[in-house]
C-alpha cells in the first residue's frame, strides 16, 4: 500500500492509497491490448501492390486481373461435392458413403491445366460438415495448385 504524509499547517494528513484496484485495471487493459493486437493482424485485408505503390503514368488505366470473371466454386454438402466452373456445374457424389477426394483432386487438376492463370478456388461448406472434411477439401485445392478461400454462409 502507498502511504502519503503531508506536514503542512493544520492537522497532519495520513492517507493510505489502495493500489489493488488500479493494478487490477491495468492487468485487464494489458491483457485486452495483447489479445486484440493479435486479432487485428489476422483480420487485415491483403491489398495488391497497385494500392500501396505510386502510380506510374503508364498505369493510369485500370487493367482487370486475368480470369477474374471465371467462377471457380466448390460446394461441400452432405451428398458430396458440387464443382462450378463458369456456367458449368459438375456434381461429385460420395462413393460408399465417403467423400470422393481422389476424383476431386483429378477434376481440380484438369481445371488448373485448362486455366493455369486462375489462382484461387472459393469453397462453400454446409454447416453440418465435419472439420476433417473441410481440411480434406482445402488440401485437395492446395494439391491442385489453387489457394482455397472459404466462403461464409454455406452453399446456396
Amino acid at each position: 500500500m502507498a502511504h502519503i504524509e503531508s506536514s503542512g499547517k493544520g492537522r497532519s494528513t495520513n492517507v493510505d492509497l489502495n493500489l489493488v484496484p488500479f493494478i487490477d485495471l491495468m492487468s485487464v487493459l494489458i491483457t485486452f491490448l495483447l489479445i486484440s493486437a493479435v486479432w487485428t493482424q489476422v483480420s487485415m485485408i491483403q491489398l495488391g501492390a497497385s494500392f500501396a505503390s505510386p502510380q506510374v503514368a503508364s498505369q493510369s488505366q485500370y487493367q482487370a486481373p486475368l480470369l477474374e470473371d471465371l467462377i471457380l466454386k466448390l460446394d461441400v454438402v452432405a451428398s458430396g461435392y458440387t464443382l462450378q466452373v463458369g456456367a458449368e456445374t459438375k456434381p461429385i457424389p460420395k462413393k460408399n458413403s465417403e467423400y470422393d477426394s481422389v476424383t476431386l483432386v483429378a477434376e481440380l487438376a484438369k481445371i488448373k491445366k485448362a486455366h493455369p492463370d486462375k489462382a484461387g478456388i472459393k469453397i462453400a461448406i454446409s454447416d453440418d460438415i465435419l472439420y476433417e472434411h473441410v481440411i480434406t477439401v482445402m488440401d485437395a485445392g492446395l494439391k491442385s495448385g489453387f489457394s482455397p478461400e472459404l466462403l461464409t454462409g454455406g452453399p446456396n
